[in-house]
C-alpha cells in the first residue's frame, strides 16, 4: 500500500489542479453580449434654435447635427477575454521552462513525505503491545522457541523481523545471537530510510536548478542591454532579471522543505533503531547459552531456598 501511495498522491495532485484552473475560468466568464447596452441616437429629438441674425449664412441642417452628435458618442469597450491565467501560475510562468523540473521535484517531495510519515509510524514499526507482551514473556522463560516464532511471524513489522533473527540462534553464544541481530538490523535500516537519499538529492539539486534559472536570466539581461533596441526601454531588461529571480526562489522554496523532510525522516528513523538495538539487547540476555544458564542456576538456586 505504501508503494502505491505517491502515485496515488501524483494523481490527487495533478486533479487538484484541474479543479484549480476550472475555478479560475469560473471567476471570469465570458461576457454576455446580449445584455449590453448600445447607445442609439434619438432622431427628432434635437431642435436647433433658429437663428437670430439673418447674416446670409445657410443654416446647418439638422440632420448632420444629429450624425455628429451620434459619432460623438463613447464605442463600446472591447470584449474582456473569458478565461485568465491565475496569477500565481502566471507569476510562476514567468520563471521559464526551468521551472517545470523544480514543480516535478515539487510533487516528489509531497508525495514521499506522506508515504513516509505513514510508513515510520511507531503503531507499523515497535507496536507497543507485542514488544511488551514478547519482552516479558521472553524474560520471565514463558515462551518457547516455537511459540516465540510464531508470534514474531504474527507481527510484520521491523523489530519482529530484528527478533526473529535473533530466535532463530536460541540458545547459542550471544556473539553469534549479535552478529544476527546486526545482519537483520542493516535490512531493517534499509527500509526505514527509504526515500531519505531521494530528499537529501532534490535538496542539492533544487538550488542548483534554480542558480542555472540565474545565470540564463542574467545571459539573457545583458544581451538585452548591449542590443541598440534596449535604450529607453526597461521592460526588455526586466524579463532576464524577473526569469533569474523567479528561478531562484522557486529552487529555494523546493529545496528547504526537502531538506527539512531530510532532517526529520533520518532522525526518526535513527531513533527507531536505537529502540530496536535496546530491545534486541535485552533479548538476547535471555535467549543466549549464558542468559540461559544464568537463568537456570537462579531458579536452581531459588527452588533449593524454597525446598529449605
Amino acid at each position: 500500500m505504501s508503494r502505491l501511495l505517491p502515485a496515488v498522491v501524483l494523481a490527487i495532485g495533478a486533479i487538484s489542479l484541474m479543479v484549480h484552473l476550472d475555478n479560475a475560468s469560473a471567476q471570469y466568464p465570458q461576457p454576455n453580449r446580449s445584455n449590453q447596452n448600445t447607445l442609439q441616437p434619438q432622431q427628432g429629438t434635437y431642435q436647433p434654435a433658429p437663428p437670430r441674425f439673418d447674416s446670409g449664412i445657410p443654416a446647418i441642417p439638422a440632420s448632420a447635427i444629429i450624425a455628429e452628435s451620434g459619432s460623438s458618442e463613447p464605442e463600446p469597450e472591447p470584449e474582456e477575454a473569458g478565461w485568465q491565467i491565475p496569477s500565481a501560475i502566471a507569476k510562476i510562468a514567468e520563471g521559464g521552462w526551468l521551472m517545470l523540473p523544480l514543480a516535478i521535484c515539487s510533487l516528489i517531495v509531497f508525495s514521499l513525505s506522506i508515504e513516509r510519515l505513514v510508513a515510520l509510524r511507531r503503531g507499523r514499526v515497535i507496536p507497543r503491545p507485542f514488544v511488551r507482551r514478547f519482552t516479558e514473556c521472553v524474560e520471565d522463560g514463558q515462551l518457547s522457541y516455537e511459540e516465540a516464532t510464531e508470534l514474531c511471524e504474527e507481527f510484520d513489522c521491523p523489530v519482529a523481523e530484528v527478533f526473529q533473527a535473533a530466535i532463530r540462534r536460541w540458545g547459542r553464544p550471544m556473539f553469534e545471537i549479535e552478529q544476527a541481530v546486526m545482519d537483520a538490523g542493516d535490512r531493517v535500516a534499509d527500509g526505514l530510510r527509504r526515500f531519505v537519499r531521494v530528499f537529501h538529492a532534490i535538496s542539492n539539486v533544487a538550488p542548483l536548478i534554480g542558480l542555472l534559472g540565474t545565470v540564463l536570466g542574467m545571459i539573457q539581461a545583458f544581451e538585452t542591454i548591449s542590443s541598440q533596441e534596449s535604450i529607453g526601454r526597461p521592460e526588455m531588461l526586466a524579463s532576464g532579471i524577473s526569469v533569474a529571480l523567479m528561478t531562484t526562489a522557486g529552487g529555494l522554496t523546493v529545496a528547504i522543505p526537502a531538506y527539512l523532510a531530510y532532517m526529520y525522516f533520518s532522525s526518526k528513523s535513527d531513533r527507531y533503531l536505537g529502540e530496536i538495538d535496546k530491545l534486541c539487547q535485552r533479548v538476547i540476555d535471555c535467549i543466549s547459552a549464558e542468559g540461559l544458564e544464568n537463568n537456570n542456576s537462579q531458579r536452581t538456586t531459588t527452588k533449593k531456598r524454597r525446598a529449605a
